[in-house]
């Protein structure tokens, strides 16, 4: 427990800061991989090195904009390296750093899977659409 100091000031515990730590952490995490297409991305270069053209037709729905400016990010934030030289076409791969993801994709994965089969018994719905957005990693799980 927190020791009350004086009316309102209490003095943090170790717990607390802890809390703050992984509070902060995840933060750092979700910095790296937040948005609609970081993690598909992510996916797609788990077996292995691809091109742009690669990726942008696993992913299908994704704009070359968009995804140009998703690697640029992944690749600043050190999930992703590019090979070859600058101009050129080259390939992405992830990082060691990057291939971390692939346990973090996956029991997030599951857990969509089970948050959806949850949210689908609860409220009786026999559909096929996506609570939200997840399309983009419905099609790389089918591509794999």
């Amino acid at each position: 427990m927190s020791r009350v100091m004086h009316h309102m000031e209490v003095e943090p515990e170790e717990h607390d800061l802890c809390k703050k730590a992984f509070v902060l952490s995840i933060r750092d995490a979700l910095n790296v991989v937040s948005g609609k297409w970081k993690l598909a991305i992510v996916c797609t270069l788990l077996s292995g090195p691809k091109g742009f053209a690669d990726i942008e037709r696993l992913l299908a729905t994704i704009s070359p904009r968009m995804l140009s400016r998703e690697l640029r990010e992944l690749e600043l934030n050190g999930a992703i390296a590019r090979s070859g030289a600058e101009g050129s076409i080259g390939k992405y791969e992830l990082t060691p750093s990057g291939k971390k993801l692939e346990e973090v994709v996956t029991l997030l994965a599951r857990w969509g899977q089970e948050h959806r089969a949850s949210e689908a018994n609860a409220k009786d719905a026999a559909t096929d659409k996506p609570l939200a957005s997840s399309e983009p990693l419905r099609k790389v799980a089918q591509a794999r």
